[in-house]
């Protein structure tokens, strides 16, 4: 499933202007069209990154066409100190996304029902799909710009 630190954004897929990125179906382990409110800090990113002529991906890997692989984000991660046994830490890619779920959990006052939408969890009871016809995109909004705001705070704030 397709998270914010996958390497497959496809440009197309992203309206800068209303700040969402629409992944499509068939790249959704749920076979549903997720829409990713975009915070003003990734606006900030996405808005430095370089286009590589004929390559759709935000994060171009070393084959022409084809988006950067996983292993090479953790290669990355790796060389920076981070990963099993990294001396700055035991962090992963996907472990962002834990990060994400811990502090939107234990950190925030967000509803449990917008945290579990803005990973694109898949809700389980049929009863509760069968009702459910919104995707809480303006409240996942909210939220994206308080992680956003908590992820970018001085060093200092996080001491105190």
């Amino acid at each position: 499933m397709p998270t914010i630190l996958q390497p497959i954004w496809i440009w197309a897929e992203l309206d800068m202007e209303a700040a969402v990125w629409a992944v499509p179906a068939e790249r959704m382990k749920a076979r549903r069209e997720h829409r990713v409110p975009l915070s003003g800090a990734a606006l900030a990113v996405l808005a430095t990154l370089p286009r590589v002529a004929g390559n759709p991906y935000l994060f171009p890997g070393a084959r022409y066409g084809r988006p950067i692989s996983g292993m090479a984000m953790l290669m990355q991660m790796r060389d920076m100190g981070y990963g099993g046994s990294g001396e700055r830490g035991d962090y992963v890619p996907h472990g962002f996304r834990s990060a994400f779920r811990d502090w939107s959990g234990e950190v925030s006052s967000f509803p449990r029902d917008v945290c579990e939408m803005a990973l694109a969890h898949v809700i389980k009871d049929k009863a509760e799909v069968a009702y459910r016809r919104g995707d809480l995109l303006a409240k996942r909004r909210a939220m994206m710009d308080a992680w956003a705001d908590w992820y970018t705070r001085p060093v200092a704030a996080v001491a105190e």
